[in-house]
């Protein structure tokens, strides 16, 4: 898989609010082994957490208060996130909550392409009862620290480089064309293209 290259993330939120991010995990797979491995604690644009987040990711304010805002890292990640595609689990959260504080800051659109491990488990693994990165972590064998942001962006990789391998694709853009699954876009003017799973026809049976 030496064309295999990728940049799987996940935002952990404050709140309800979709630009609340409070942490940020980055894994980096080049040649389709990871690389490097990134996690930063972000405090909030509005410091307010939810106790409902609280209990899905245990990040309390106390945690973040002393930490760097957003826009303080975006060069840095402006970087990493439109070197290669994107893969996040469920990317339209993911990808929603970079929209919401890439306005909230009013900081510049990059253009980022990126595709979603959750619909790309679900098209290679058709038999899971659930296709929740924790579920799909512990059907394949996987141990880890659901919820946390460097964790599954972590499992998320390792999902997309065990589909090329049970699917015998050597590329991203390969396994896009086997599963069927179109890409999506965030571009710098704003526009959002979604990813999109294509409809599989079946032949009939005893068609030729």
């Amino acid at each position: 898989m030496q064309n295999l290259n990728f940049t799987a993330i996940d935002f952990e939120t404050a709140n309800e609010q979709q630009s609340s991010v409070c942490s940020l995990g980055i894994v980096i797979v080049r040649k389709g082994e990871i690389a490097e491995r990134k996690y930063r604690l972000i405090k909030p644009p509005e410091f307010r957490f939810s106790w409902r987040n609280i209990q899905v990711h245990g990040i309390k304010p106390e945690d973040v208060e002393n930490e760097l805002e957003f826009y303080k890292y975006w060069n840095s990640l402006k970087e990493i996130l439109t070197e290669q595609p994107v893969i996040a689990h469920n990317a339209g959260f993911d990808i929603g909550v970079l929209k919401a504080v890439l306005n909230t800051y009013q900081l510049e659109n990059p253009d980022i392409n990126y595709s979603c491990s959750l619909r790309i488990s679900r098209r290679t693994w058709t038999d899971m009862y659930s296709y929740s990165l924790g579920n799909l972590g512990k059907q394949l064998g996987y141990i880890f620290n659901h919820h946390h942001a460097l964790e599954d962006a972590e499992m998320s990789a390792k999902l997309i480089i065990d589909a090329c391998k049970k699917t015998n694709s050597s590329s991203l853009d390969e396994l896009h064309s086997k599963l069927q699954i179109v890409p999506g876009k965030l571009l710098w003017n704003k526009k959002h293209v979604s990813v999109k799973s294509k409809k599989i026809s079946r032949k009939k049976k005893g068609s030729s």
